[in-house]
């Protein structure tokens, strides 16, 4: 029965309470800035910049894709293109599947 007059000794100690409620919010606009700045804005930034590479391909443009398959466009569709990967040898791919634009003459130096 003692462990039940200690806890009544020990909710009339009230512990206190520290921070200013001022400091959290200081503290949440930091975290989101830093969020801001170090997630969202560079991954937008990139996600526009494969957007304007997909809307800007055109036919004779060397590519390679995420597969890392270099090849020629041959034909350009709404979602699709057609990329010669060698003589003969088409193959068709979402416009998303494209990771960047080759120089030309890039495909004869290798």
């Amino acid at each position: 029965m003692n462990f039940f007059i200690e806890s009544a000794v020990a909710e009339g100690e009230a512990a206190a309470t520290g921070g200013d409620p001022g400091s959290l919010v200081i503290m949440m606009v930091i975290f989101a800035a830093v969020f801001y700045f170090m997630i969202w804005r560079p991954q937008s930034k990139r996600t526009k910049e494969h957007k304007n590479l997909m809307g800007g391909l055109a036919k004779g443009d060397e590519v390679v894709t995420n597969g890392g398959m270099i090849g020629k466009v041959a034909k350009v569709g709404d979602d699709f293109i057609t990329i010669t990967l060698a003589d003969g040898v088409d193959a068709h791919f979402q416009k998303a599947a494209v990771a960047s634009v080759l120089p030309k003459g890039t495909i004869k130096s290798i």
